[in-house]
């Protein structure tokens, strides 16, 4: 079972040069999969672990296998911890974090995600 954690960007007016931009609807990205999206250049995963709206948008590059493929990944869960498993060598990342699971020396990025009016938003820099 996977925890519940809404990833959002702090209160506040946002740093300079980040923007929300809307990607998709979340009926799009079905439970307990990933999707791949093209945001300013940059492929981010959204991983939607379970049936509710919480969501994880992190790089969709995959470091062990030099392949844009984490949003094809295995979605589950570490000791409560939600995680996806790269489809190519297994390497399990942390989805809130990026953390990967496998060597703590790796970590992917992660980006602000949030859902508006069933609309999926993701903060990134222009």
């Amino acid at each position: 079972m996977s925890v519940a954690i809404q990833i959002a960007s702090p209160p506040g007016p946002a740093p300079a040069g980040l923007e929300w931009l809307e990607v998709c609807a979340l009926a799009d990205i079905p439970a307990g999969c990933g999707v791949a999206a093209l945001l300013r250049g940059r492929q981010i995963a959204l991983v939607r672990p379970g049936e509710g709206d919480t969501l994880f948008a992190l790089s969709n590059y995959d470091p062990f296998s030099e392949a844009f493929v984490i949003a094809r990944g295995i979605v589950g869960d570490a000791a409560g911890r939600p995680k996806i498993a790269s489809p190519i060598y297994k390497q399990s990342f942390d989805l809130a974090t990026g953390a990967c699971l496998d060597d703590a020396s790796i970590r992917l990025p992660v980006y602000p995600v949030r859902v508006r009016g069933g609309r999926v938003e993701v903060e990134i820099a222009g």
